[in-house]
């Protein structure tokens, strides 16, 4: 691995679904001969692209799970992560930007910035990461690269600015322009591997040189030689452009776009000469960490191999030769056989095996240096653990966890699946964190909680085959909420008398409607409840918002106010004061208005004009709010906000109702209030199934 750091890069490949993410990836590998042959996401040869090395995503030609690959391009070091752009995977995307210092964004010339780009566009807001952007798939009918980049502008508020303009469009794409050397590419040769400079073609030229004119005068806004050398009338060099242009990309004020066709493979070596010359190198960006020993000030982490590691483990896989955890080093040199510590439970860690992952392929090396992404072997640790050498006690910041929305009851066909089952369930609960499990106390099912009804899907897969788990599935469950609408007081006394002491206890107060999960005050004045039993208060409290008095659903915007109570010398204790919370709550609850909360999706549709009214027809008929709807030359793209109770089983119909050419994606939005009617259904579902049970 290269000790230079200037001249490595981490970075992801992310986009909407369907815009070519893992096919770029894989002419990239071809390009810097990490591979010898293309395959195709969904190619004849049945092989898959490499990136995509789970049977599943072969199947389906989509990408479940980010892989890692590594290659090299004219003497530079680049560590790759291929994320998907389905949302039910949006923490595969979310962990990997945690750790990436750049990102190529992949936008469609045809349907430009769609739903999926926004939300990546927010995750590289979250974690600052820069970004430039390549318009694949200019070789579609329709393609309109310019349309995208002024999408950028409006839709995502990025200062985007043309690098390169196409020489022809659709079945007419031959080539790029490059705006900064003025010259004209050709991709030649079986799969585009010989890069032919020409002269740009007369009837370009006057366009190239308007277009240069903009983006020279855009860079200029980062650069005072620049700006200088603009003023004087002196040459405007090459170097100075490439230097203003990274300082606006670094900075995340500028995104430089380029385009081309991966399919075609026309461009993709500009791409990456792009990613070397604007993309930020390790050394470039600002690292952070929290000293735990410190009151958890903040640190900046230096490059430097000789300082004490810091390293983060963001991805966990179950590999044939055990737990597989990919490591990101920010700090000093990981090496075979060091002892590390997991900052997260203070355990050491002895380094056995290192690897550099290309897809599911691996090859062994001796230390990970600063500024690298490597993988380990045999860790038992968790998804976003931090390791540190034992002299420093420090943790990487975490990434963000969106809350599960949808769940699904799980039973094993027999013992030996029981035993599977819970094999695979720990497995995937440590390498997922949007994905969760419990047993339910009452039904004594095991459940499983995620982000959608493919992400359970691909799960309950990856159980059977991986894991030869037969399991049967329950319908898939939405996860309400209850929650009250207004004030209401209580004022409970637990009183329990038997031999020897008794229980006493009163509280006296009220709750209300907030915006927070829960909030308690105490307004309790001259000791009426003895300090000491405050804490039992909140408490008891607190553990009835687990499972609501109305409906048995976990209640959220709740806050208590304790406000009076009483106490007995000898019979109060914490048991009776939790006692008499949990008594006041109750009293209060019912008294409180509670409703139903449900989970509302941003739900998307992209479709052929033609079938416009019929989709609109369908989110109608599923309670849906239609947000606004826009034609984008052929096609129609249609914003709604959507229940999640009447989303399931939707891609079926949809494709049906439009010949199979619509698509739509959904992302969790907001908890809204269901209607009446609607909670009256719950209710009648909710007496049926304890009936049975």
């Amino acid at each position: 691995m290269l000790k230079d750091l200037k001249r490595v890069r981490n970075i992801g490949i992310s986009a909407h679904i369907d815009s070519g993410k893992t096919t770029l990836t894989e002419r990239i590998l071809f390009y810097t001969d990490r591979i010898h042959q293309i395959h195709e996401v969904r190619g004849k040869d049945g092989a898959g692209a490499v990136m995509d090395s789970m049977e599943l995503e072969k199947e389906r030609g989509i990408t479940i799970a980010s892989a890692a690959t590594h290659c090299e391009w004219k003497g530079n070091d680049v560590n790759i992560i291929d994320t998907p752009g389905h949302v039910d995977f949006t923490v595969e995307v979310e962990r990997s930007l945690r750790v990436l210092d750049g990102v190529v964004l992949i936008l469609c010339s045809v349907s430009g910035v769609q739903s999926q780009s926004i939300t990546v566009d927010q995750q590289m807001k979250r974690y600052e990461v820069p970004c430039i952007a390549f318009v694949n798939k200019c070789d579609r009918s329709g393609a309109n690269p310019y349309r995208v980049a002024n999408q950028l502008r409006e839709k995502l508020g990025h200062n985007s600015v043309l690098m390169q303009i196409p020489i022809g469009l659709e079945d007419r794409l031959e080539g790029v322009v490059d705006l900064i050397t003025m010259q004209a590419y050709y991709f030649e040769g079986d799969n585009g591997e010989t890069v032919v400079v020409k002269e740009i073609p007369a009837e370009l030229m006057e366009e190239a040189e308007e277009k240069r004119e903009i983006m020279i005068d855009a860079a200029s806004m980062y650069s005072d030689d620049l700006t200088d050398a603009i003023l004087e009338e002196k040459e405007i060099t090459e170097e100075l452009i490439v230097d203003a242009v990274r300082t606006g990309t670094i900075s995340r004020q500028m995104t430089p776009v380029f385009m081309g066709s991966a399919y075609k493979n026309t461009a993709v070596q500009p791409l990456l000469d792009a990613v070397l010359k604007f993309l930020p190198a390790p050394i470039d960006i600002e690292n952070e960490a929290i000293d735990l020993d410190n009151n958890e000030e903040t640190v900046t982490l230096t490059s430097d191999f000789e300082a004490p590691t810091v390293a983060l483990g963001f991805k966990l896989e179950d590999g044939q030769y055990g737990q597989l955890t990919y490591i990101r080093v920010y700090q000093g040199t990981l090496k075979k056989g060091d002892t590390i510590i997991n900052s997260r439970d203070g355990r050491k860690v002895k380094v056995g095996r290192l690897i550099r992952m290309h897809s599911s392929e691996m090859e062994d090396i001796d230390e990970i240096p600063a500024g690298h992404i490597g993988a380990m072997f045999g860790v038992d640790c968790a998804s976003g653990d931090t390791f540190v050498s034992p002299s420093v006690n420090y943790s990487m910041i975490s990434m963000h966890i969106m809350e599960p929305v949808i769940s699904l009851s799980l039973a094993p066909v027999d013992n030996k699946s029981q035993i599977n089952m819970s094999k695979a369930l720990n497995r995937f609960t440590k390498e997922d964190p949007t994905f969760r499990t419990y047993v339910d106390k009452e039904t004594g099912e095991t459940i499983i909680q995620g982000m959608g009804e493919l992400h359970l899907e691909v799960y309950v897969e990856r159980m059977k085959r991986e894991y030869k788990a037969d399991v049967n599935t329950g319908q898939p469950r939405v996860a309400y909420r209850e929650t009250i609408t207004k004030k209401a007081e209580f004022n409970y006394t637990h009183k329990k008398q038997t031999g020897g002491s008794g229980q006493f206890g009163r509280v006296s107060g009220f709750m209300e409607p907030c915006e927070e999960e829960f909030e308690f005050t105490n307004k309790v004045t001259g000791g009426r409840i003895p300090t000491q039993f405050i804490s039992s208060c909140e408490k008891g409290f607190l553990s009835c918002m687990d499972k609501g008095p109305k409906m048995e659903f976990p209640v959220t915007g709740v806050k208590v106010t304790l406000m009076d109570g009483a106490f007995h010398a000898v019979d109060s204790s914490e048991m009776a004061f939790q006692a008499a919370a949990r008594g006041g709550f109750l009293e209060a609850y019912l008294k409180a208005k509670p409703v139903i909360h449900e989970p509302i999706m941003k739900v998307v549709i992209e479709t052929p004009n033609e079938f416009q009214g019929s989709c609109m027809g369908l989110i109608n008929q599923r309670r849906g709010i239609i947000q606004g709807s826009q034609e984008e030359g052929v096609m129609s793209v249609i914003e709604s906000q959507v229940p999640l109770s009447e989303m399931f089983g939707f891609s079926t119909i949809l494709r049906s109702a439009t010949q199979g050419k619509a698509q739509f994606t959904m992302e969790f939005a907001a908890y809204k209030q269901v209607p009446q009617s609607v909670a009256e259904d719950i209710v009648k579902a909710k007496e049926e199934e304890k009936k049975k049970n």
